[in-house]
């Protein structure tokens, strides 16, 4: 006999834990089955692209580390990078050299947190989580060694970065790139094999490579799909041409492929920053710049290859101390884009697997 049902409507969010951050979703069920995805945000928004045209391109720096607070360092490296640009800054070669090191570390922390809260997100809080941010923790001591803070860095500066590292951040990161390999793996060993893990992942919240490139998705969610691209190898900048690194792939696009290419990520992100130790020059990390740059009339864009993806700024001069415009191509607000086409078919339960997969942080979608 058949049931007579109709479809029903709840809220997912703004304060629940596996919105990652104040995001709202509309979901449409029928029973248990999602008809409809709505996304709402603005729950957050802070006016960072006007509040950047009030201060001064240095003071600047301070609103990128609160774009994608778990990823600071590649923002701020996107911006002053962009700044760069507009303003014809030439960067001395320890400086890009500190530069790769400090945002390969920042890839690590960042991919270390999206495979714990996917993890978490699944059910299993204690350990894979713990472990991954006992890794992020030794990560941010580097980072308080390297500019006093542990979040919200401020590290870089247009023309290179605040100051150069000093003695114990080279043993601390000896240290690390000596024990990372078998952490990364002890945490792999967990996982990769996990009969849940697979029930959860494998083949669900499928992304096919056309509809990711058509949506304009990046980072690990493009190349989950089979689509090779990385800014760092397609469009080279600091010194990512004189290092030999490899752009791990998917098969499938699914769920399970976006968390292992973050794991292969990891791996080669270790690597980079073992050849940027063995290369790094002695020399100068900044150049003698006024504290108020003016840069000539005229407009610039530069991107980096952040964690969640392509992170770009757009900056418009008018010869004045402040941008007369930012605009901010944020990772986690364009990977969102797709959505709705991953999760309608699915259940809440995999609607939370698969959100959390896509690894967003709501600072820079709600900026």
């Amino acid at each position: 006999m058949a049931i007579k049902t109709e479809p029903i409507t709840i809220n997912l969010g703004p304060q629940h834990p596996s919105t990652h951050g104040v995001f709202r979703l509309r979901v449409t069920f029928d029973g248990e089955e999602i008809l409809d995805v709505e996304p709402v945000f603005g729950y957050l928004h802070r006016g960072t692209e006007k509040l950047a045209e009030s201060r001064s391109y240095v003071q600047v720096v301070t609103l990128t580390d609160r774009l994608d607070y778990v990823a600071s360092m590649s923002n701020n490296l996107a911006y002053v990078r962009a700044v760069e640009k507009l303003a014809g800054i030439e960067v001395p070669e320890r400086a890009m050299y500190l530069r790769v090191i400090a945002a390969e570390l920042q890839r690590i922390a960042s991919h270390m947190m999206a495979t714990g809260f996917l993890l978490n997100d699944m059910g299993a809080f204690a350990t894979p989580l713990m472990y991954c941010f006992r890794e992020r923790e030794r990560i941010l001591d580097m980072f308080e060694m390297l500019c006093g803070a542990r979040i919200t860095l401020s590290y870089m500066r247009p023309g290179g970065v605040f100051q150069d590292a000093p003695d114990d951040f080279w043993a601390a990161l000896d240290t690390f790139l000596a024990d990372e390999p078998g952490y990364i793996g002890e945490l792999e060993s967990l996982i990769t094999g996990n009969e849940v893990v697979l029930a959860r992942t494998r083949g669900v919240g499928v992304l096919s490579d056309e509809q990711a490139v058509a949506d304009s998705v990046t980072g690990p969610m493009l190349r989950a799909a089979g689509v090779k691209w990385d800014i760092r190898k397609a469009d080279p900048y600091e010194v990512y041409d004189r290092l030999d690194f490899d752009v791990p792939i998917g098969a499938s696009g699914d769920t399970f492929d976006r968390y292992l290419v973050r794991i292969q990520e990891m791996r080669e992100s270790l690597r980079i920053i073992r050849q940027c130790v063995e290369r790094i020059p002695e020399g100068p990390v900044r150049p003698d710049l006024p504290y108020n740059l003016r840069p000539p009339e005229g407009d610039a864009y530069a991107a980096v290859e952040g964690p969640k993806g392509e992170l770009g700024f757009y900056l418009v001069s008018d010869r004045s101390i402040a941008p007369y415009r930012c605009k901010i191509r944020a990772p986690s607000f364009i990977n969102l884009t797709p959505l709705k086409k991953m999760v309608v078919g699915w259940k809440m339960s995999d609607l939370i697997v698969i959100f959390g997969s896509i690894d967003v942080v709501l600072g820079e979608v709600d900026r």
